[in-house]
């Protein structure tokens, strides 16, 4: 850990990322990119593969689900057959994190905000439908900037948003997209160790890594000033 205990009881706005950090989304995903490559002709990819292309937004996931450079029709099409099937199985098995529900009730105290690269609507009904709604003052997705993460532009916007300054905001993700995301920022970073992307940790290491969401609340610590 890299943070100063004084600093960590000074957090007042947490940005987390969504997939693979609050919730565990992978099983839905890979079938609706299964589902997508069967449509196209396509053999079955193993979940997790799969899992290991989340995180840029779709057209990414997509691109590389169909080996990485595929002709723009391939793409385009693969990425509407994909997101058609998705949005109507985002809850099918997809979960909180053991721990999260009860983490996110012990930080309702302070500012709290969701930054993804997944589509914005998407990422909102999987909030209400597995109702974590309520504790985020903003929701912002791949479709809410020019730019997705690790660009700054998201975290930038939601410290305005919320009249928070860097040194007092937190970015919470499972990846080194959302490290160099708050890097980018110039805001701390912690990571979980059970994400998607926790083997990107090992090169791109967070300023606070935790084993479970449970253990952030007694690491903050007493009500922020």
């Amino acid at each position: 850990m890299t943070i100063p205990p004084s600093t960590l009881a000074e957090i007042k706005l947490l940005i987390f990322d969504l997939d693979g950090t609050l919730v565990d989304t992978k099983t839905d995903i890979a079938l609706s990119v299964n589902a997508m490559r069967q449509q196209m002709n396509l053999s079955p990819l193993p979940h997790e593969r799969i899992v290991t292309y989340v995180g840029h937004g779709a057209a990414q996931l997509v691109r590389r689900s169909l080996g990485g450079s595929p002709p723009d029709d391939q793409l385009e099409r693969g990425t509407a057959l994909f997101v058609e099937h998705y949005r109507c199985h985002l809850l099918d098995n997809t979960l909180p994190y053991p721990g999260v529900p009860e983490a996110l009730r012990q930080l309702r105290d302070r500012k709290m905000a969701i930054l993804t690269n997944k589509p914005t609507g998407m990422s909102q009904e999987i909030l209400r439908g597995l109702g974590l709604a309520s504790y985020f003052s903003f929701v912002y997705g791949g479709d809410s900037f020019p730019q997705k993460k690790p660009e700054p532009a998201g975290v930038l916007k939601l410290m305005q948003d919320l009249q928070v300054p860097a040194v007092r905001t937190m970015l919470v993700g499972d990846s080194d997209t959302d490290v160099l995301t708050g890097r980018n920022a110039g805001v701390w970073t912690c990571a979980v160790t059970y994400g998607f992307g926790a083997a990107t940790l090992k090169s791109t290491p967070p300023d606070l890594l935790l084993d479970d969401m449970r253990e952030l609340p007694p690491l903050l610590g007493g009500r922020p000033a």
